[in-house]
């Protein structure tokens, strides 16, 4: 039987005083536009930005997060291959994650964005800072999780 970390990992409904607390998965962007790793960079640009997204995920068949394309890599060459653009294996984070904390390693170290992916990798989708901030602000005004 699974354990309470695992149950926390796949975004599950919580109780008592952490139900209060603002998950990664719950707010992450499961919109956010993803590619192959064979298909070219000047295609997967213009259809992000059709989207109005200027970040991509790269990943397989079964979803599992092979890459990045954010906005620096998505100005690349063209003709270039995703695989050539993308920023491999890229820092990707649970969907229990506390949002505050990943607001503010954002802040810190100037991330746009990271993946939040299942514990075998599988995209649940891209959490923006802007979402991650706002988030955090409304918990901390005493808003709760979703408010």
């Amino acid at each position: 039987m699974a354990g309470k970390q695992d149950w926390l990992a796949a975004g599950l409904p919580t109780e008592g005083t952490n139900a209060a607390v603002t998950r990664a998965g719950a707010i992450a962007r499961a919109d956010v536009p993803t590619c192959a790793v064979d298909e070219r960079l000047g295609d997967v640009r213009q259809r992000a930005a059709a989207r109005g997204w200027n970040a991509c995920v790269v990943m397989n068949e079964q979803r599992v997060v092979f890459g990045l394309l954010r906005a620096a890599e998505l100005g690349g060459q063209a003709d270039l291959r995703i695989k050539e653009a993308m920023r491999p294996a890229p820092s990707t984070y649970r969907p229990h994650v506390a949002v505050r904390e990943l607001a503010r390693l954002m802040a810190e170290h100037g991330v746009e964005n990271y993946p939040i992916t299942t514990s075998d990798g599988r995209l649940v989708g891209l959490l923006r800072r802007e979402d991650a901030v706002a988030a955090a602000n409304r918990e901390h005004a005493g808003g709760g999780a979703g408010a």
